[in-house]
């Protein structure tokens, strides 16, 4: 059973499909995709959860562990909303 970053390798990704990752520790927001992940060998092979348990963030003295999202991709659209 598991969540979908169980269920789902690197390699399973479109290369259009953003993932985000939040620190837990100081906040900080970055947008990482399947090339960004598949920087070093043999990466692609590794489930979601791997990637997340072994991400650190890379603002400067925080080394906080990051969380993983999934980004929809039909949030990246521009607003369209308004106020009412």
């Amino acid at each position: 059973m598991g969540n979908w970053k169980t269920n789902y390798r690197v390699s399973d990704l479109s290369d259009t499909q953003k993932l985000e990752m939040i620190c837990k520790k100081c906040s900080r927001l970055v947008y990482i995709n399947k090339a960004t992940i598949c920087t070093a060998k043999g990466r692609e092979q590794l489930y979601l959860d791997e990637i997340e348990k072994r991400a650190r963030c890379k603002a400067r003295g925080c080394k906080g562990q990051m969380r993983m999202a999934m980004v929809r991709q039909d949030e990246m659209s521009g607003f369209t909303g308004g106020l009412a």
